[in-house]
């Protein structure tokens, strides 16, 4: 039986890949993806800290972009280019973090909410709708304020105000799954909550999960420059802290397009790039799309 599975789990893996690499926009996306974190994974072998620090810039104060400073440089003669790679691990690494904590908050909430369908599912839809009628910027920014600057409270901020929807989505799904016979003739025969949710529920809501999970790391990224642009940072540099500096520098009344242009092109590559993988990841996970398509 357990090879029987694990094949049956190869030949779905395949299928999988075959119909994604057919999707031009998805593979781009992919091809970018990998890129952008294999550079914040190596940036410590080839650059160190000490590229953010004000005292140690050695460049020409707003140099533009030349053949020595392909990016430019900024207010103190850092290398923007540096900067921008270094920033790319804060970035991504929040990113990453709080849709990961916005996901899990989301998905056992939906699932409980979807399988218990009496007092306790109401009672979590309503705490959902609470958190979703909230304007999840500003509870964010106001949790960011009252827990201090940090990576770890810009994670938590951003991953508790962003799991309603996400929530409300899976919880759509077990509603649907559950009202399969299968899961009927599941409990005639004995099965309990935690073999009906694991085994038959998660399994069903996990490829919706997936596509979710790439569009929340992109809202993720967006929300946490916002932050930081806001005030709201994590003390570390990332794009969203280059693009606060560059407002706080008067950058645009120097001229220094370049300050300003690079940190906002490289949040919108990759998030551009998280939503093509995640809109051909529903393309192949959904049916309906995939008939469409």
């Amino acid at each position: 039986m357990t090879s029987v599975a694990a094949d049956r789990r190869k030949l779905a893996l395949s299928r999988f890949w075959a119909e994604f690499r057919h999707h031009r926009a998805g593979m781009a996306g992919m091809v970018v993806l990998l890129v952008a974190v294999l550079l914040a994974l190596a940036a410590p072998l080839f650059i160190g800290e000490n590229v953010t620090s004000v005292i140690e810039g050695v460049g020409q104060r707003w140099a533009p972009p030349s053949l020595g400073e392909p990016f430019g440089t900024d207010e103190s003669g850092r290398s923007i280019l540096l900067m921008v790679w270094w920033g790319s691990r804060t970035s991504l690494l929040i990113g990453f973090l709080a849709a990961l904590l916005s996901i899990v908050i989301g998905l056992v909430v939906g699932v409980a909410a979807g399988h218990f369908r009496g007092w306790l599912g109401g009672a979590l839809m309503r705490v959902t709708d609470w958190f979703l009628v909230l304007p999840s910027l500003v509870t964010a920014l106001v949790l960011a304020a009252i827990l201090g600057g940090s990576t770890f409270t810009i994670i938590m901020a951003i991953g508790i105000t962003t799991w309603p929807s996400t929530a409300r989505l899976i919880r759509a799904q077990t509603l649907a799954v559950e009202s399969r016979p299968y899961i009927e003739r599941s409990k005639a025969l004995g099965a309990g909550h935690w073999h009906v949710t694991t085994r038959h529920v998660l399994p069903n809501v996990a490829p919706l999960l997936l596509a979710s999970t790439t569009l929340e790391v992109a809202s993720a990224i967006v929300t946490e420059s916002t932050l930081a642009f806001l005030g709201a940072s994590s003390n570390k540099t990332s794009w969203g802290t280059m693009l606060r500096a560059s407002y706080d520098y008067g950058a645009a009344t120097q001229g220094a397009w370049w300050y300003i242009l690079i940190p906002g092109l490289a949040i919108l590559v990759v998030v551009m790039a998280f939503t093509l993988v995640g809109r051909a990841l529903e393309t192949v996970l959904n049916p309906r799309l995939r008939r469409s398509a």
